[in-house]
Formats: structure tokens, sequence, C-alpha cells
């Protein structure tokens, strides 16, 4: 599933980022990101989620 998203003009306030290879990714740890959408239903620890806004930051390919 593909999560469409634009940029704010500022961070996203208590989201923090580190994955510096993807589009909304601002210095300092932050997101840009409108919003968020974080999968997968019944997880049951960090490792079974996944940011379904991750869209690839093309100066990284």
């Amino acid at each position: 599933m593909e999560i469409k998203g634009s940029n704010m003009s500022t961070t996203n306030p208590g989201v923090k980022c580190v994955v510096n290879t993807c589009h909304y990714y601002a210095d300092g740890d932050h997101c840009t990101a409108q919003k968020i959408e974080v999968q997968h239903k019944n997880a049951k620890n960090s490792q079974e989620t996944d940011c379904a806004t991750f869209k690839p930051n093309n100066s990284f390919r």
C-alpha cells in the first residue's frame, strides 16, 4: 500500500525519524510528512511494524 503525502513547511513535532534516505527526513532526525502511517495490524513488537509513509529520497539512489 503506497501512502500519498506531502511535505510540511516545518517538521512534525513529536515524530522522530532517523531514516536519512527518506524523502520526508529533515536534519536533526525530524519528519516533514504531513501525516504518517505505521503498519501492521496486530504487531506484537516494534520489529513487526513498518512506516508506510516512507518514500525513497532520490538523492540517495
